[in-house]
């Protein structure tokens, strides 16, 4: 594999990185939200609004829990485990001493990040005194990666996971940008996604690295086969099932009326972003398929054909 043409990243992070130049954030016990409105659309539904705000800030709290739980998740039992590999040189698919390196500041990050993440979930029990409800045990990613895994050759596993996280990590971004500038939400909050926004904007362009140098030393058939289980991917990844689920979970919690509850089941239900060209994440995904290489592979375009704008799909 040829890294001529790599840019490695250890360097930037010596001098920027978060674990080196932030010190420990401090929730406010202040009047602003712990979570963005815009984000839990349980608490924006007519009869939530009508029937049942003084719920809201609970709902809030248990939402900001599921944020962090899904961070660590995120962060400590996918991206790590990918960059770790890739660190240790026990990817099925070998990379430079460089690239390596870069993987290990990776993997101090997320673990970094995860560590915040914990910590907030800590001072916000201690200040609200409301206990986290039983948080998911999988965010999307943990099921769309095997998903695709199972559609391709065991050889092609890790280069499936490196090409997920690299979605992942492109889209999380975004994702993160949005949180850190909602002026509704505490100080301390919109501080820690913004040290979290710092580091992955780093880890989005490294990913996109690696995938762009896998992608140039792949095979025909290797590019194939990958392209062939990348709607299989999305369609896992862009769902928001565990979220319903989630907010399901929450009403039934709630200490409202069994009919109250039917009508935000009814209304939850009814949210959905559909999988097409138009859902709010697809736009970043195709800048990055278009940045590492991807979407100029004629079998990748046509794969996903379907979520491409009507000017650069596949006649």
């Amino acid at each position: 594999m040829n890294a001529d043409s790599y840019q490695a990243i250890a360097g930037d992070w010596e001098n920027r990185a978060t674990i080196r130049t932030r010190p420990r954030r401090l929730l406010e016990d202040d009047d602003k939200l712990i979570y963005p409105l815009c984000r839990q659309p349980l608490v924006l539904c007519a009869t939530f609004l009508e029937h049942c705000p003084q719920w809201r800030d609970f709902v809030l709290v248990q939402s900001f829990y599921k944020f962090i739980n899904d961070v660590v998740i995120f962060e400590t039992e996918i991206v790590d485990k990918t960059a770790r590999s890739i660190a240790k040189n026990r990817f099925s698919v070998p990379f430079p001493l460089a690239c390596r390196v870069d993987a290990m500041t990776v993997v101090v990050d997320e673990d970094y990040h995860a560590l915040v993440a914990l910590d907030f979930l800590q001072q916000t029990v201690a200040m609200t005194g409301v206990q986290p409800l039983a948080l998911p045990r999988e965010i999307e990613l943990s099921r769309a990666l095997p998903a695709a895994q199972a559609q391709v050759p065991a050889h092609l596993h890790d280069a499936v996971a490196l090409i997920g996280v690299a979605i992942a990590e492109n889209t999380v971004t975004h994702d993160v940008a949005a949180f850190s500038k909602d002026t509704s939400v505490k100080a301390s909050i919109r501080g820690l996604m913004a040290d979290h926004l710092f580091d992955e904007g780093r880890h989005a362009q490294f990913w996109t690295r690696l995938v762009r140098l896998y992608w140039q030393a792949a095979s025909t058939d290797e590019r194939d086969s990958i392209a062939k289980v990348l709607p299989i991917f999305l369609t896992q990844y862009l769902t928001n099932d565990l979220q319903k689920n989630f907010d399901l979970y929450l009403i039934e919690h709630l200490d409202i009326s069994a009919t109250l509850q039917d009508a935000l089941r009814e209304e939850v239900t009814a949210l959905a972003f559909p999988i097409t060209r138009q859902h709010p994440l697809m736009g970043n995904i195709l800048t990055f398929l278009q940045h590492s290489g991807l979407l100029q592979t004629p079998s990748v375009a046509q794969a996903l054909n379907d979520y491409l704008p009507v000017s650069g799909r596949v006649k």
